[in-house]
């Protein structure tokens, strides 16, 4: 009986394998035509997105020879985009002319969805609501998206992108506010106050930038920033009252040469930004520095790697909790995945190494009915990954030392779902050999 179940096993397998096998695009792999000269570039299936949304993200010109890795960056940063549910691309030649034909299936742009959410993995804290995003906006990436939060840290929110501002010119916009009763998050406000608390939060922000070139940004920023708490203890409000309330000015700049945004594989992420905050007004003046650094490649065969090191500052005389540097809340070290330490600075290393179960599934299901078929389409992918994460965090005038430090490691999977959203489950061991499972939404970094 055992042998028949494991022969079964293998069959189901060998079956599920070939039609996997079968369905995965072969867009690139026109290898007979590579190195391939490009005489002329064809977008074909772009009902809604303007072309030139597509053409500007193209790291290559007409007269250009390329090669099938070329190709295939190229295929994958017009998937970042986050427009298309599938993206192929061929070289052809018609009447001795080489085009490079880039076919795009358009996804849905209007998603109304509601949410349950589990904040700081606790079944406790239940965040739920409705979440609007109204992408491709005019058909140039431009996006509409407004949150509305009931239950744990009930929020609204309202934000616009706009990658292309002034025509081609490759200046960028975001703006958008945020108001919401958040939960305290900072471990040392908490025992000052006596007891958990909230503060009312209100942000409202203006971000303008321009995109150099292909892989680098500028932008410069404005905000104003408002704390409320029921209460007032010098430290969780630094203005000398119950209520902070400051401007904010921040400079930055970004380098981004991944390949496929959502799950990258290759190329590199340098972001550096410097905030300055308070600017001396309500007797509020500190700075925020945080830099971010990743990087991405393969291996050997399909093994691939990334590692990342991020880290967080903050300067003045007196920074308000609210502003502390946290982790557990954005940044977490898997193995404590729940546990928050906090300091006027913090530092985040992470490396994983991963391989595809699946390494691409493109699945169509048009013959539900009812439903729009720009819907039913989706990207699919299935990887592996061992990871290890380590972090620490530094008050000021304290020394930095290798011993603060705490780390994990572990396995899992990661489920790709384009363009949505990816699913992780992982297996994590603090440093002390406390295991602890992880189910969370989006990709490690």
């Amino acid at each position: 009986m055992k042998n028949l179940f494991v022969k079964y096993s293998v069959l189901i397998f060998l079956i599920l394998t070939g039609i996997l096998s079968a369905q995965i695009p072969d867009s690139i792999s026109v290898s007979k035509l590579y190195p391939f000269r490009v005489d002329s570039i064809s977008v074909i299936g772009n009902e809604q997105t303007e072309e030139f949304i597509i053409t500007r993200e193209l790291s290559f010109n007409v007269g250009d020879t390329l090669s099938a890795e070329v190709v295939q960056f190229n295929r994958e940063r017009i998937y970042s985009l986050g427009l298309f549910a599938h993206v192929y691309v061929y070289p052809v030649v018609r009447n001795s002319v080489n085009i490079l034909e880039i076919v795009v299936e358009e996804g849905w742009y209007i998603y109304p969805v509601p949410f349950v959410t589990v904040k700081e993995k606790d079944f406790k804290k239940l965040s739920f609501g409705i979440y609007l995003k109204i992408n491709n906006f005019r058909g140039r990436n431009e996006e509409i998206n407004a949150v509305t939060a009931f239950g744990y840290d009930p929020a609204y929110s309202l934000n616009y992108y706009n990658p292309n501002l002034i025509g081609k010119e490759d200046f960028f916009l975001r703006t958008g506010f945020i108001y919401s009763d958040v939960n305290n998050k900072s471990p040392s406000a908490e025992i000052l106050y006596g007891e958990k608390f909230s503060q009312k939060f209100f942000r409202t922000h203006f971000l303008i930038g321009k995109r150099l070139s292909l892989f680098h940004k500028l932008y410069i920023s404005a905000a104003y920033n408002y704390y409320e708490t029921p209460k007032f203890i010098f430290g969780i409000n630094v203005s000398g009252e119950r209520i902070d309330r400051f401007p904010e000015l921040q400079l930055g700049y970004e380098f981004d040469s991944r390949d496929l945004i959502q799950f990258p594989r290759n190329g590199i992420f340098a972001s550096a930004s410097y905030a300055f905050k308070g600017l001396g007004l309500n007797s509020i003046n500190f700075n925020v520095a945080r830099i971010d650094f990743r990087e991405y490649r393969k291996l050997i065969g399909n093994l691939y790697s990334k590692w990342r090191f991020t880290a967080r500052f903050t300067q003045g005389n007196e920074i308000p909790f609210h502003d502390y540097s946290i982790l557990g809340i954005d940044e977490k070290v898997r193995g404590y995945f729940t546990r928050k330490t906090e300091g006027n600075h913090f530092y985040f290393t992470s490396v994983e190494f991963f391989y595809p179960i699946i390494e691409e599934l493109n699945l169509d299901f048009n013959f539900v009915p009812i439903i729009p078929e720009q819907l039913l389409k989706f990207r699919i992918a299935l990887y592996s990954q061992l990871f290890g994460d380590a972090g620490t965090t530094q008050y000021k005038n304290q020394p930095l030392s290798i011993n603060r430090f705490i780390s994990g490691y572990g396995a899992g999977l990661t489920l790709l779902v384009l363009p949505y959203n990816i699913l992780r489950i992982e297996y994590a061991i603090d440093n002390f050999g406390n295991p602890e499972w992880i189910f969370d939404l989006g990709v490690s970094f």
